[in-house]
């Protein structure tokens, strides 16, 4: 009789050891599934930065009037960290960024830019059904071919073009799947790179049509308008073709337009070759490229090359830009049109 009772008493314990076990195998998955939807991610970057025919200190040190790579030497690019949370039908992201790039890239922050704002992106967003998405905060803009991040963009340094279009929104949009690979998107904004608060009352509208991965963007506010195209296209596996052009019609005659083309060529799998031709006018006394004369325009030509190990990207880069007037100084301090300089990047994604 005991050893019947033993036999039982041993099945007991065994069955509630499994169902004790099952239920914390099953725990963990769903725990496991929970932290999927929350992620970390980023990159963190620096660079050197040399003149090939001008000084690289001191008063006659010469930039490209585009931002993100015009310190001299050794210098720090940004960390970025972005925290994403995505739920099944609504989700945010918190990016934040440190850094001189990260600076330059919340420099019209009106209030806390001075202050220590490491705000870059901040938004949360309602996937209201499986065609409509709604983004409501800070997100960086829908216009242009290249973005604040280095990962982002294949040239290290960025383009006339991408410095002085728009960074950021803060407002509320809304995406539609239109189906058959178009899309379209409708916006209501603060005015461009006002990110904390309305200051003035005043708004600036955006729509953005896609189809196929070519988009054309569009953006009011204020007396301002600008029109840009953004796209590209597999030539071959090893080719791409990059392509963006706007023209900007801001108020008291100032303005800007441009294109620029991004032909790339994989040799391997882990480099890549690539070329930017950017041609930029500004129309009045715009300031970007800062010869302080009306109706200058610039040819930038940057060649990039693109070497990955694992999960950093070495970038050498090459560029020559070239001005309609005197924008730049040589190592004497005289003016002169043409600025050829060097640079060298490395990215680490996470």
């Amino acid at each position: 009789m005991k050893t019947i009772i033993n036999t039982k008493y041993v099945k007991k314990l065994l069955f509630l050891f499994l169902f004790i076990n099952t239920l914390a195998v099953v725990a963990q998955e769903e725990e496991a599934a929970e932290e999927k939807k929350f992620s970390i991610s980023g990159t963190v970057d620096a660079y050197y930065r040399a003149n090939l025919n001008s000084a690289n200190s001191g008063a006659n040190y010469s930039a490209p009037g585009s931002s993100f790579a015009n310190l001299p030497g050794f210098a720090l690019g940004m960390a970025n960290v972005i925290a994403n949370y995505e739920g099944e039908d609504v989700g945010f992201v918190a990016d934040l960024v440190f850094g001189p790039r990260g600076t330059d890239a919340i420099f019209a922050s009106p209030l806390y830019s001075a202050t220590g704002n490491i705000v870059n992106q901040l938004y949360v967003y309602w996937n209201v059904s499986d065609k409509i998405t709604l983004t409501f905060g800070n997100f960086n803009t829908f216009l242009g071919y290249e973005v604040i991040s280095p990962a982002g963009n294949f040239n290290y340094s960025t383009s006339y073009l991408f410095s002085y279009g728009p960074f950021s929104h803060t407002g509320l949009k809304a995406d539609f799947d239109l189906g058959s690979d178009w899309s379209l998107m409708l916006a209501v904004m603060n005015p461009t790179d006002i990110t904390e608060f309305n200051p003035n009352g005043k708004y600036a509208y955006g729509a953005q049509v896609g189809y196929s991965g070519q988009y054309l963007n569009l953006i009011a506010d204020d007396g301002n308008f600008e029109i840009d195209y953004t796209g590209g296209f597999d030539l071959s596996e090893e080719f791409y073709l990059g392509i963006n052009a706007a023209y900007f019609d801001g108020a008291n005659d100032t303005g800007f337009a441009g294109g620029a083309l991004y032909p790339q060529y994989k040799t391997s799998d882990t480099f890549t070759l690539g070329l930017r031709g950017e041609y930029f006018i500004e129309t009045g006394d715009f300031g970007a490229i800062g010869t302080g004369l009306e109706d200058s325009s610039v040819l930038a030509l940057t060649l990039t090359g693109s070497a990955t190990i694992g999960d950093l990207v070495i970038k050498p880069e090459l560029r020559l830009d070239n001005a309609s007037d005197d924008a730049f100084l040589d190592s004497d301090g005289a003016s002169m049109k043409s600025l050829s300089s060097f640079v060298l990047a490395a990215i680490y994604s996470f």
